[in-house]
């Protein structure tokens, strides 16, 4: 088949990689402009076009695609049997729905309609999902609403974060891209209208997304904890600067909400539902992360200080091996 492929971050790189070890012509990739990265905010390729780069394939980085008259001359004049779009962060426009016989192949990291948009591994990972996977669909016009062609599972495990999971659905949606394109090549799928009744959203995060409500319980917090990595993160305040918790374990301590308490050299704070997070790994602003022992030498919480309050007027200076 001849192919036009459309991604940009690391999640669609085994995709790309996958496809051209499996012989398909790759007549154009299609990626994002070089964005500023780093600390000298120097302009740095997109993981798929150090790929494509790599593989030594035609790449173009349109700015836009809606209206772009080059661009749509060159795709028609590629006639591409399929257009395979795997994370590439632009809406495609109908005349690029229109133009392959095969339509554009979308990969989308949920088992849909389940988890539609933006951020879908984070969000079955923050509400508690043990199940997910991946899924092959014809792009229309709507938000991840298109036909389902293909979809494979994924067994979501308790300590899995965003940054472990995606890697595995990564690896499992290029092989079902593969599978899916093979199939469409030989007449053997029968694409399933979505049931918008089971739909669900996953929108794009925001900073705000990350910030800790202890009224949750500790179970929900581990959830967000673990999903929201490595941004937004899992954040609140202590002594009225940022601090964020890197890693935690739920117990089944009853403490007020929000109330730090040490035990034993090992800290924990209170949650709802009569429920405890024992703090295992934080970081302060301004710090590098540290563990909860560190942290306790450094800090010197004291029994019934709470995080997320500001701090005291008059609250004695806590002096430590660290900079509070």
């Amino acid at each position: 088949m001849n192919l036009v492929f459309c991604g940009t971050p690391a999640f669609a790189v085994p995709t790309l990689e996958a496809l051209e070890r499996r012989g398909f012509k790759l007549s154009l990739v299609l990626t994002q402009p070089d964005r500023p990265k780093g600390r000298g905010l120097q302009p740095a390729p997109s993981p798929v076009k150090q790929t494509a780069e790599r593989l030594q394939l035609p790449i173009e980085q349109p700015d836009k695609i809606k209206i772009n008259p080059p661009l749509q001359a060159r795709l028609e004049s590629l006639s591409p049997d399929a257009i395979v779009v795997v994370g590439y962060g632009r809406i495609i426009p109908p005349w690029m729905l229109e133009l392959p016989r095969h339509g554009n192949i979308n990969l989308h990291a949920s088992l849909l309609p389940q988890y539609r948009g933006a951020a879908p591994i984070q969000w079955a990972i923050a509400n508690g999902e043990k199940l997910t996977g991946v899924t092959t669909m014809r792009i229309d016009q709507g938000l991840d609403t298109g036909d389902i062609l293909l979809q494979s599972q994924e067994i979501i495990g308790e300590e899995d974060t965003a940054e472990t999971l995606s890697p595995r659905l990564a690896a499992r949606g290029a092989e079902l891209m593969v599978e899916t394109l093979e199939a469409l090549a030989a007449g053997r799928i029968r694409p399933q209208p979505q049931d918008p009744s089971h739909a669900s959203l996953a929108p794009l995060l925001k900073k705000e997304d990350g910030r800790i409500d202890f009224a949750r319980s500790a179970g929900e917090i581990h959830n967000r904890l673990r999903a929201f990595q490595p941004w937004p993160g899992a954040f609140t305040s202590f002594r009225g600067k940022t601090l964020h918790l890197i890693q935690a374990k739920v117990r089944p301590v009853k403490l007020p909400q929000a109330e730090l308490h040490l035990r034993g050299g090992e800290l924990f704070v209170g949650c709802g539902m009569h429920s405890s997070l024992e703090l295992l790994r934080l970081q302060p602003e301004g710090k590098k992360s540290m563990s909860a022992r560190d942290f306790i030498h450094g800090y010197r919480p004291q029994a019934g200080e709470r995080l997320g309050d500001p701090p005291q007027t008059g609250a004695p200076v806590h002096k430590g091996s660290a900079s509070a």
